[in-house]
């Protein structure tokens, strides 16, 4: 399904349900610009896979900015109540009003609030936000260590490690992360197809995805990942609740960047935490890691300015 919606001055925004291949390869291109004179990526690696032609998801809502038949500005808008935007414009094409023009297609379309990231909290994405009424409230932080390699730490009495195995760890895998991130927004409501998506995907290694079992059960586990920059990312950490205060964490965090720094080479490790997750920040701390850059949440509501 496609609509279309003249903006007041730059152009036309065209709202597409599923993207063509076409589309799809000239978004991919879009983001790859920006990432490279950003420096960093403007959509998440799950808004990423959104793009895919052949794979749409119900919910997703994509927003197309052509010029002279060229997409130069792209919007993904997913869920409601409040939906995620994400969102950029082509760095050749900055500074004509394509991201003003952009965001107001997307608050046009809205009919509840909305969660603007902006990644890197570029000061144009703060600014846009600002100028529309939007509010702070989250803070994702990058954080990054290079260090050598932390010293091992045993695993609690009775808990047992391996690695995961697809075809086999799937759904246990899945009940758990829902339990250990029931309060998180993303991580915990991830379905068959979010872990199916990643599992196909190039950087997949099932040797850096490490599982820890107690009397069969999985009670923890550490994802590891290594980007295709070279860095090394403790991709996700989780633990039962049942079996939070015995040092598991601390062990399967431990295990994790042992086999980023020793086994695969990479001195560098990245991840993400929440600013406002305190003992979680202190404990990366801890291991050595520091704030590298920060991912901004905005929340609009329609009864804010436009």
């Amino acid at each position: 399904m496609r609509t279309s919606e003249n903006t007041s001055g730059a152009g036309r925004v065209e709202r597409v349900e599923v993207l063509t291949a076409g589309q799809a390869g000239q978004v991919r291109e879009l983001l790859a610009a920006a990432a490279r004179a950003d420096g960093r990526e403007a959509v998440s690696e799950a808004g990423r896979l959104r793009i895919r032609p052949d794979s749409p998801r119900e919910g997703v809502r994509h927003l197309l900015q052509p010029v002279d038949g060229t997409v130069v500005g792209y919007a993904q808008v997913e869920g409601e109540r409040p939906g995620t935007v994400e969102l950029t414009v082509a760095p050749a094409e900055r500074g004509r009003g394509l991201g003003g023009e952009l965001v107001r297609a997307v608050l046009a379309g809205a009919g509840s609030g909305l969660d603007f990231w902006a990644h890197g909290g570029l000061p144009a994405a703060r600014h846009l936000a600002e100028v529309h009424g939007a509010v702070l409230v989250r803070e994702l932080r990058q954080m990054r260590r290079t260090a050598p390699a932390p010293d091992a730490v045993p695993l609690p009495a009775g808990v047992r490690l391996r690695t995961f195995e697809p075809g086999r760890d799937e759904a246990a895998w899945l009940a758990l992360n829902a339990l250990a991130f029931a309060h998180h927004p993303e991580q915990g409501s991830w379905t068959e197809r979010d872990l199916a998506e990643r599992i196909a995907e190039p950087w997949f290694d099932p040797e850096g995805f490490f599982l820890a079992e107690r009397d069969g059960r999985l009670v923890g586990f550490h994802w590891t990942k290594t980007q295709p920059d070279g860095l090394g990312e403790v991709y996700v950490v989780g633990v039962d609740p049942a079996e939070q205060g015995n040092g598991l964490g601390k062990a399967l965090t431990a295990v994790g960047l042992r086999h980023l720094v020793l086994e695969r080479g990479l001195p560098t490790v990245m991840l993400y935490v929440d600013a406002d997750n305190a003992a979680a920040v202190r404990v990366y701390e801890r291991l050595g890691f520091e704030v590298h850059e920060v991912d901004l949440m905005y929340r609009w509501e329609p009864s804010g300015p436009r």
